[in-house]
């Protein structure tokens, strides 16, 4: 009983230790680093564009440095001061998708970014990272930036916001702010049942309908001038709030939106961590990037919750696909480095794997062979991450792979999901 008094007094200096650090260092606000991300398949570079002062910091206050060895981005945020990193986020991002395609091989492209951290006291350096070809962050860019400029555009509200679920204070909690793409003005009540089944779709699902009092939902209501959604394979354009559309890539169902700063403006109007958009159609497709944001169809008739958890998966933490085939991408996985991803391995470096590998019964082979007849069990089968061959996965189905053949995670991604919810709810 002594010990276990002593443990709840440590964790509880801890805790506030950690918060005296957000305290020494932070305001409650947020600051924005807008930039463009430029390259090809072989080279990127960043061009700084502008910052912007945004009234909301609803992210914890105690994980304030990132520790997951998560994403294939990665900013750091320097006082200048101490030389001491006090902020930093890992992340992906549309642009490094779009350098594994065929098209970044012909071309250089530019696409809007942007990342967010609570408002330094003092004046900082940002620093961003990038994954080299081994797999490790490597420095790309820097720049000071100073805390009293006057060129720091601080954010104007234009919309209409309203909470979907709400269970308490932000730093406590995964914030998620949902916004419409492709409803027009006179379907608000159409997007409000939309935000609504959200909450219901999604929290029908484990491990999120056990970890629902550590989630707030909130809504921005950003009208579009035209209802539905751009589709340039079918010549379909719609004048949307945020510019999304499917066929990236060249993919049918691939529905997504290159102006992330765009995504940013709008979002900004709500205390939040995480970007979800609800797309006003009922056509099968979406997407989702770690650190960055999700999208998907809120009206399919049979499986918007599935998208909506499967999407999540990759927005939250960065959950890879678990299929193989039928993507516009070449080398996303190379056979000779491990993937950073808690559900994919090239097995380069399985032992990695702590989630997987503590789910992983001792008598399990490895690679291991799928037994339909056989009831499931935490394996590592070939298939996934886009290919066939030389890229394993846990499970023989989990909403990382089929949504047609199963309604739950594997064990694997259950466990990976609960404890980064617990992290960010600090």
């Amino acid at each position: 009983m002594i010990r276990f008094f002593i443990g709840i007094l440590f964790c509880c200096f801890a805790s506030q230790t950690v918060n005296a650090q957000f305290e020494k260092y932070f305001r409650e606000k947020t600051l924005r680093f807008d930039f463009y991300h430029c390259g090809d398949n072989r080279t990127e570079c960043y061009y700084f564009d502008e910052l912007i002062e945004e009234p909301y910091w609803a992210g914890s206050k105690v994980s304030l440095v990132d520790t997951t060895g998560y994403g294939n981005q990665m900013f750091k945020i320097v006082d200048v001061a101490s030389g001491t990193v006090i902020y930093s986020r890992s992340y992906c991002t549309l642009f490094n998708e779009w350098q594994t395609t065929e098209e970044a091989g012909k071309s250089r492209k530019c696409m809007p970014e942007g990342v967010v951290f609570p408002y330094p006291k003092n004046d900082v350096r940002i620093e961003l990272y990038a994954r080299n070809r081994q797999g490790d962050f490597e420095k790309k860019f820097e720049q000071m930036i100073r805390v009293d400029d006057y060129f720091i555009r601080k954010f104007t509200p234009r919309y209409e916001t309203f909470e979907v679920m709400y269970n308490g204070d932000p730093a406590h909690k995964v914030d998620i702010v949902l916004l419409p793409e492709g409803y027009a003005e006179n379907e608000k009540e159409k997007f409000r049942q939309a935000c609504e089944g959200f909450v219901r779709e999604f929290f029908n699902y484990s491990p999120y309908k056990e970890k629902v009092s550590q989630f707030n939902v909130r809504a921005v209501w950003a009208p579009s001038k035209e209802s539905g959604v751009t589709m340039p394979g079918e010549h379909v354009w719609r004048q949307t709030a945020l510019k999304a559309g499917f066929y990236t890539f060249g993919a049918e169902r691939y529905q997504m939106v290159e102006d992330f700063q765009g995504i940013r403006d709008v979002a900004a109007h709500a205390p939040y961590e995480y970007v979800y958009i609800l797309s006003n159609t009922q056509k099968y497709g979406g997407g989702g990037i770690y650190n960055f944001y999700g999208i998907s169809a809120a009206n399919h008739p049979t499986r918007t919750g599935k998208i909506y958890v499967h999407e999540f998966g990759h927005v939250l933490l960065g959950l890879g696909d678990e299929y193989g085939g039928n993507a516009p991408y070449s080398d996303m996985y190379p056979a000779d480095v491990e993937p950073w991803e808690e559900n994919l391995t090239t097995l380069v470096h399985f032992d990695r794997k702590k989630v997987w590998k503590g789910l992983l019964d001792a008598s399990t082979p490895v690679p291991t062979v799928v037994d339909k007849k056989a009831p499931e069990r935490v394996g590592v089968y070939e298939g996934g991450g886009y290919v066939a061959k030389g890229v394993y996965r846990p499970w023989t189905n989990c909403l990382m792979n089929n949504l047609h053949a199963t309604d739950r995670f594997c064990p694997v991604c259950c466990e990976a999901i609960t404890r980064y919810v617990d992290w960010l709810c600090q």
